[in-house]
């Protein structure tokens, strides 16, 4: 789309979920100074109350289990005075990491609940209202590793890798509906979620509100996929081309086939309880 035809957010209602922290929080604080009414789901309803109190601009909050199609409707119910829903940011995620031959089964069911169905469950709640009225885009965060899988995050990259053909395959059934479908890929960003994980060389960490950003735009400009930073996207559709065994030289010179294995056990301590308890 031209940069000239940037369409203007003012008075768009957008749900966003995981909005209480992180890149969630960053993109509804960008996204009300744009003038979107923003309404956020989260699972920590508290927090998420007191996030849309510091907003201000006429920001909602309920409580939301991405992964109870339930707790979508009580959701939906519970903020229905927001407007019809223009727009659907599914950004909620969890990223336990480490070997899968000792990751507790538990672990692996809501690393995909949570990273997979919620997206699911998100579209079936909110996608056929956008259809009815012929308009409407959804925004799915993935993760550089859903494009290039990582070592010790296997069932973290296999859900975020499905995000992406889920996202595919939405975008071919939806948009003759007038529906855009969207996908944002983040490399290691400076949240809870990615503490203790070091960056591949070269690649500098990004912030919750970097990526805040490029879903403010994907908004605005509607995009198939977009990766953070964009230059990201570059190396790795350049080494893609590439024969298997300078694939994997090219990740082992950058180190990037290390950086889970690499993360520090002590700062993600707390996050980890968190998220494995989710």
């Amino acid at each position: 789309m031209p940069r000239s035809n940037a369409a203007d957010l003012s008075g768009r209602v957008v749900v966003i979920t995981g909005g209480a922290r992180g890149i969630g929080r960053a993109t509804a604080e960008r996204l009300a100074a744009a003038g979107c009414t923003v309404v956020i789901g989260d699972l920590d309803a508290a927090l998420a109350a007191s996030v849309a109190s510091d907003i201000g601009r006429g920001a909602r909050s309920a409580e939301l289990d991405v992964t109870s199609a339930e707790s979508w409707r009580a959701f939906l119910e519970a903020t229905a005075d927001a407007g019809p829903v223009d727009a659907l940011v599914n950004n909620a995620g969890v990223m336990p990491i480490g070997s899968l031959l000792k990751e507790p089964d538990e672990v692996t069911r809501t690393i995909v609940d949570v990273n997979l169905h919620g997206v699911i469950h998100g579209f079936k709640a909110v996608a056929p209202g956008m259809v009815e009225r012929g308009r409407g885009h959804v925004v799915n965060v993935s993760s550089a590793v859903g494009r290039v899988a990582v070592a010790d995050g296997a069932t973290y990259s296999a859900s975020k890798f499905a995000v992406v053909g889920f996202s595919e395959a939405m975008r071919s059934e939806l948009r003759p509906q007038g529906i855009d479908v969207s996908v944002v890929l983040p490399t290691v960003v400076q949240t809870e979620l990615s503490a203790g994980v070091p960056a591949a060389k070269g690649v500098k960490p990004v912030t919750a509100d970097d990526v805040a950003k490029v879903i403010e735009q994907v908004l605005r400009r509607p995009r198939a996929e977009v990766w953070v930073p964009r230059w990201s996207q570059v190396i790795v559709r350049t080494t893609g081309v590439l024969p298997r065994a300078v694939q994997d030289a090219v990740s082992r010179a950058m180190g990037a086939d290390r950086v889970f294995k690499a993360a520090d056990p002590a700062a993600r301590a707390a996050y980890e309880e968190r998220a494995r308890r989710s």
